[in-house]
């Protein structure tokens, strides 16, 4: 068993014994020596409540009569409260023989009668009888507290196990910069859009971008600001984008947007490419350390396909249209960069 799940120690059981004659105090003293139980003692009906309100018992063995609070009485009130309503309570009573105050003390919870003058072999079973019922139904208390324990252990083992193969799966599909998808994800997402298009008859678009100017900022102020200047365009391209949207970033300075949903011409995308050249152009600060800022102005070269209209006929669709997608890209670039070409 797991260290971290503590067991309790067994509970020495407890018999309270109600009478208000010393004497007969003393003499279920002796009697319960050898039980192994904790004898607790009360002269009276309300001392016999004041010591349940505290302490578990195991068993009562209470007198009938008393000058206060009879045992009736007593045990009509315990009954009536949730956590010692299930003590049993045997009845010490002179009049055995009655039984109409037999029936009464039944009816009020007790679980048997013992005559004065008591015989000592009968008192000793009946306790012994109960005190093995106690000790059964505290060993399983313990055992459920026990499992309840290990199950909110094993409820938290897996909570985190799931977060940590969480974590592990984050890290094989996106970027370790950027946070966006990475290339293996990005596949799977063009895959899984194919086969939706497919599926509902309707148009997605795919987009490659390369950054512009990327490579001086690189060059000339370190590799920290070329981290830097990236985690700032990924923040625009998602933030450009809709959620239904896929940004991706394939490697170095080259992104990818898979743009499903509502793609009612190629217009619409040829706009979204254009909106997409002005985000990423507008001009950066990037913060290098606490007193060093540097303003910095790139573009981005966009390259368009469409999907089933750049890709029909081919045996692998995605490749197709990636390659399509790619290819219109480099066009933008020998065109003059920072612009949107799509294929044809």
């Amino acid at each position: 068993m797991d260290a971290s799940v503590k067991t309790s120690v067994p509970v020495r059981p407890k018999i309270l014994v109600v009478d208000d004659t010393p004497a007969n105090l003393v003499a279920m003293r002796r009697l319960l020596a050898k039980s192994d139980a904790e004898i607790v003692e009360a002269r009276s009906g309300n001392e016999a409540l004041a010591a349940c309100l505290d302490q578990e018992f195991a068993l009562i063995l209470l007198d009938v009569q008393m000058p206060d609070i009879d045992g009736f009485e007593v045990a009509s009130l315990l009954s009536e409260e949730e956590r010692t309503s299930e003590t049993p309570i045997i009845f010490v009573t002179a009049a055995f023989a009655d039984d109409l105050n037999r029936l009464r003390g039944y009816r009020f919870g007790a679980v048997d009668y013992i005559a004065k003058p008591i015989n000592d072999v009968i008192l000793q079973s009946k306790v012994r009888v109960f005190l093995d019922i106690y000790r059964a139904r505290s060993e399983l208390r313990r055992l459920v507290a026990e499992l309840d324990a290990r199950n909110q252990q094993l409820q938290v083992e897996i909570a985190e196990r799931l977060r940590a193969e969480e974590r592990v799966l984050h890290r094989a599909t996106h970027d370790a910069l950027t946070e966006l998808p990475n290339r293996a994800l990005f596949m799977d997402r063009v895959e899984s859009a194919i086969h939706r298009a497919d599926r509902t008859n309707t148009v997605f678009g795919l987009m490659y971008l390369d950054i512009d100017g990327f490579k001086p900022v690189n060059d000339t102020l370190g590799h920290h600001a070329g981290d830097v200047l990236l985690q700032q365009i990924a923040q625009r391209l998602k933030s450009a984008v809709r959620r239904s949207d896929t940004v991706a970033r394939l490697g170095g300075d080259e992104f990818a947007i898979v743009m499903e949903d509502a793609i009612d011409s190629p217009q619409s995308v040829e706009k979204l490419g254009a909106k997409i050249c002005e985000v990423i152009g507008a001009p950066y600060d990037l913060t290098l350390d606490m007193n060093h800022v540097v303003p910095v102005r790139i573009g981005c070269s966009v390259g368009i396909a469409l999907y089933p209209h750049h890709s029909s006929g081919a045996a692998d669709h995605r490749e197709v249209l990636i390659r399509s997608a790619d290819r219109a890209m480099y066009l933008a670039k020998q065109g003059g960069k920072n612009r949107v070409v799509m294929v044809e």
